[in-house]
């Protein structure tokens, strides 16, 4: 399963949303990814940023978009759960 938290540098509901996820993929033994889409826009992948940019954070599941500007924590339990 992977989680992935796209962010940008300075953005405090990112900072919370990195909190929230490291306590809860840590109680399921779950890792995440962090990407900030303007260092991935600067190395190459433009894409990333054009299409979440505006409304960060993100979180990915598997890839998919799971939920932005906050983490939906009862939702993101029961889908890891789910799929582990």
């Amino acid at each position: 399963m992977t989680v992935e938290l796209l962010t940008r540098e300075g953005c405090q509901m990112c900072a919370t949303a990195r909190r929230d996820l490291t306590r809860i993929c840590g109680e399921l033994g779950v890792e995440f990814t962090e990407v900030d889409v303007d260092r991935a826009a600067a190395d190459g992948r433009p894409e990333i940023r054009a299409e979440f940019g505006d409304r960060l954070p993100v979180v990915l599941l598997e890839g998919d978009e799971h939920s932005y500007w906050e983490v939906d924590e009862p939702r993101l339990r029961a889908d890891l759960t789910r799929q582990g």
